[in-house]
């Protein structure tokens, strides 16, 4: 027999942010410790609402499943005496048990105790195990409140707990379970008494509560679609509705308006001010122009839905009002005027001001340059861009809405008769800003980006500022994946060291040990983005161990690899061993000692060198022109006689002549492979 579960978490306001991973951690603990308990059932799912965490269980069985256990005791040897007696080993080891000694086995030698230890029954232990759960659960903000010692990620204010028709007593940080749950806060005033799991989400739904978050979103979405149909479309932003979903337990989208005069302001101040600060969803015509119209999703019905309207569309008028003010007053600056306000923003107290930090940019640009064999025209563009670059963090725009930093920047650079590269340049400096972000696709827009995180990488490093464990506050771990992926999807011909050497020449710095460590930190976020990739550890550690200088050629090598090895592994791991085989051979080898083709004299050794001869220039021409994947599988034609060889020539033979011939032919065919990858750290497996 089996019945279903039902566990609500009444709370205060829960963080929207947290919840999806909330619901999932919650959803994953219970069904391992369940599964410990032996406590079987068809399905469980974790749903929440604003004020609440609900987990339904269906077809939880009414007892634990039985155990069998087998406990080994002492060895026979030591368990009975030469008449055959029980010695005190043994009579101990039952008494331990509960058992009588006849209840025993001898099995391989030992003593054992075999037996079925019956499950209890479920109502009995659920209190216990949902206990266990809820003190287990981590979030990223734990509070307490009242007197209570608990945690929890919100305060709880009332518990439920059913398995079937049968409450369950359950008390945690001083609430005690009950049958009765709350509807929304200010559409319904009454408890509601919750009989058995089964009709727990329809009378929350009567009481304006939507339990499931994917329901909520079926719906939102659905209201959103039947109000596109009259006024165009409306721009449904993925992060924004997620979060929408989290803050609201009953869902009614509503249309609302703005004056047409606000249109003049770029769009993005426009958006930034109804996504951001109000939630609202934007709403564009069939060319993707924006409207003056939002959507809204109110928590409630359709009561009283003007009014409500009609306070949202005062607030945004107010938000587009100052936004209009800001506007305004930062285009009575002159672009010469903002750059010497950047004199007044300190970037880090031992590393300047943030016009100090401009300076250095513009520095380190002109430097990379160089690698990219811009000409002097494009020169001109990539200086104009870094020295505009941070001009726009003295605006009030910013100033109100930070994250436009840089699409503000571009924005009054074009209304400032600034080049669109150069207006490109200044957005694309903060690409990519998070994770899935796109990267600059301008040439300037990934010099002047790249140069600003080495900028504060090199800075903060060489202040100690070092990241460790989960601490990170300047973001260098991200600045330095956002280098390295620039650098890896862009094709850059860039190299780490000089990229660095670059950062210390502007600074005055001469630091070898400084200049590798941070080396060695550029090279764990490529290290990461082949890990991203599904590349196998031991193929990263491999090309990396060859040379991790060139970000781009460090990919190009580990993709090659691996799409060999995934395409025969066996053929893979048997080229692999040969190779350390001659490679562990060829160390013995004298250095500068060249090939005598008149000592070679065994039909292996010459069809190995035949081989060589014949395939070693193509090699070496497909490394060298990075085209990996096609110089492996060239090589790979040397197998047959590189196996031939090692099975059937003695190499250290007494005759020195033969044997640093043989050792010299075994060096020049394993160093064919040296510069793609290091066989030894190839896991043979």
């Amino acid at each position: 027999m089996s019945r279903d579960l039902l566990f609500e978490i009444g709370t205060e306001e829960l963080p929207a942010n947290y919840m999806s991973t909330v619901r999932k951690d919650f959803k994953n603990l219970t069904e391992k410790t369940f599964e410990n308990k032996r406590l079987v059932f068809d399905d469980c799912q974790v749903y929440s609402t604003p004020r609440r965490l609900t987990l339904y269980m269906k077809g939880l069985t009414e007892k634990q499943e039985n155990k069998s256990e087998s406990l080994r005791g002492p060895a026979k040897s030591i368990a009975f005496d030469k008449a055959g007696k029980p010695t005190k080993a043994a009579l101990g080891f039952a008494r331990g048990q509960g058992v009588d000694i006849d209840e025993l086995i001898i099995r391989d030698g030992y003593l054992y105790l075999e037996r079925v230890i019956e499950g209890k029954k479920t109502v009995d232990i659920l209190a216990d195990v949902f206990l266990s759960i809820i003190n287990k659960m981590n979030f990223p903000k734990a509070m307490r409140w009242g007197n209570s010692t608990e945690r929890f990620i919100r305060p709880i204010r009332w518990l439920l707990l059913l398995f079937g028709e049968e409450k369950i007593d359950f008390s945690f940080a001083g609430i005690e379970s009950d049958k009765k749950t709350y509807g929304h806060r200010f559409l319904t005033d009454k408890a509601i008494t919750i009989d058995n799991p089964a009709e727990y989400f329809s009378k929350l739904e009567d009481a304006y509560i939507v339990v499931d978050h994917n329901k909520r979103k079926e719906l939102i979405l659905k209201q959103i679609k039947d109000l596109s149909l009259t006024e165009g479309n409306v721009l449904v932003d993925e992060e924004l509705l997620s979060e929408v979903i989290e803050l609201i337990e009953y869902p009614t989208a509503f249309f609302g308006s703005f004056d047409r005069e606000y249109l003049k302001l770029p769009e993005e101040v426009l958006t930034t001010s109804m996504m951001e600060h109000q939630r609202y969803f934007p709403v564009v015509d069939k060319n993707n122009n924006l409207l003056p119209y939002f959507v809204f999703v109110r928590d409630g019905a359709e009561e009283y839905i003007d009014e409500v309207r009609y306070g949202n569309e005062m607030v945004l008028r107010a938000r587009l009002a100052d936004a209009r003010f800001f506007y305004d007053e930062d285009l009575k600056l002159s672009s010469v005027d903002r750059r010497e306000k950047l004199k007044d923003i300190v970037y880090q107290e031992k590393l300047g001001s943030m016009y100090d930090k401009v300076q250095r940019i513009k520095s380190i640009v002109s430097k990379m340059a160089v690698s990219f064999e811009l000409t002097a025209e494009q020169i001109d563009i990539l200086k104009r861009a870094a020295e505009l670059s941070k001009n726009d963090l003295v605006t009030e725009m910013v100033n109100e809405f930070s994250k436009l930093q840089g699409i503000v920047g571009k924005e009054y650079a074009l209304v400032n008769e600034e080049s669109w590269e150069v207006a490109e340049a200044i957005f694309e400096q903060y690409l990519p800003r998070y994770a899935g972000d796109s990267l600059p696709e301008t040439v300037y827009g990934q010099i002047i980006s790249i140069a600003d995180k080495i900028d504060s990488i090199v800075g903060h490093f060489s202040l100690g500022h070092i990241p460790s464990g989960s601490q990170d506050p300047f973001a260098l771990r991200r600045q330095a994946s956002g280098i390295v992926k620039i650098i890896i999807e862009k094709d850059l011909n860039l190299k780490l060291d000089t990229l660095i050497s670059y950062t210390f020449e502007v600074m005055n710095k001469q630091d070898e040990k400084l200049l590798q460590e941070i080396k060695d930190f550029l090279v764990q976020r490529v290290n990461n983005i082949l890990e991203e990739k599904g590349i196998r550890y031991d193929i990263i550690k491999a090309v990396i161990a060859v040379n991790n200088n060139d970000p781009v050629d460090l990919m190009d090598r580990a993709e090659a690899v691996m799409e060999l090895r995934e395409d025969n592994p066996a053929l893979f791991i048997d080229l692999v061993r040969g190779l350390v085989r001659a490679k562990n051979l060829a160390s013995k080898a004298e250095k500068g000692y060249n090939i005598d083709k008149g000592l070679l004299k065994e039909n292996a050794e010459l069809d190995l060198y035949k081989s060589y001869l014949e395939f070693s220039g193509e090699i070496n021409t497909m490394f060298s022109q990075g085209n990996y994947l096609s110089g492996l599988k060239r090589f790979v034609e040397l197998k047959a006689p590189i196996d031939n060889f090692l099975d059937n020539v003695i190499v250290m033979v007494e005759d020195e002549d033969i044997k640093n011939n043989r050792l010299a032919l075994l060096q020049k065919v394993s160093a064919l492979i040296t510069g793609v990858m290091d066989i030894d750290s190839i896991a043979l497996d």
